[in-house]
């Protein structure tokens, strides 16, 4: 039987604070998606009592950002100032490797991977979680899209490559996918990602926490 309960990063799409203490003590972190929220953000993390992480998601990677990566970063660096204490930033930034040693000096750096299309083979993640590896990230996140049932088990099997000793997330989007959001932190991810209710979710096949902890719950005793 399991012992540790996974932990659960909840994604905040907007700046509507009544959710927090609902979710708050369900979630062992906060992502929090600028991209969505919009200019709210600063209010909304000075309400944050757990640690959370920046993100402003591209377009190309199932985001809503259309700015340049100028003002991106500078979102990013004003999110450093007012307490994240991850940043997310994606492999294809320009000068990724610079800017993760300036922004490692005050926040640990989330390098993610996203393919809105297909789960490629496992060779190919491998080589994509080493690039991030190499290019100085302390969190490395690959995020595919599942078509079929096997490609849970790709995404799943990515995990043990590098963990315990690199900290990683391995999981597939869509509905199909769903599997591998619920098993990653059990399989040595470590966390995984939920929405803050039903309906809320910034990415498809996301859970509710809520949904998540009573499934973790039917599986775990402390």
């Amino acid at each position: 039987m399991l012992t540790n309960q996974p932990k659960i990063c909840v994604a905040l799409v907007s700046d509507d604070l009544s959710v927090l203490d609902a979710v708050t003590p369900l979630a062992d972190m906060f992502e929090v998606r600028i991209d969505l929220i919009g200019s709210g953000w600063r209010k909304v993390v000075q309400q944050l009592k757990k640690p959370w992480i920046a993100c402003v998601r591209k377009m190309q990677e199932g985001g809503k950002w259309r700015g340049t990566d100028t003002q991106k970063l500078k979102i990013l660096n004003e999110a450093v100032e007012l307490g994240a204490s991850i940043v997310d930033i994606e492999l294809n930034t320009p000068k990724l490797a610079g800017l993760i040693r300036k922004t490692r000096k005050h926040a640990q750096v989330l390098v993610s991977y996203h393919n809105l299309k297909e789960t490629p083979p496992l060779k190919e993640l491998k080589a994509i979680v080493v690039k991030q590896k190499a290019v100085g990230a302390d969190i490395c996140k690959i995020v595919t899209t599942a078509r079929t049932f096997t490609d849970n088990v790709t995404v799943l099997q990515l995990i043990p490559q590098f963990s315990p000793t690199t900290n990683i997330i391995s999981f597939a989007m869509g509905s199909v996918g769903q599997f591998s959001r619920i098993l990653c932190p059990l399989a040595g991810g470590i966390f995984t990602y939920a929405s803050v209710a039903e309906g809320k979710k910034s990415a498809d096949g996301q859970l509710s926490v809520k949904e998540l902890r009573g499934i973790y719950g039917t599986l775990i005793h402390d």
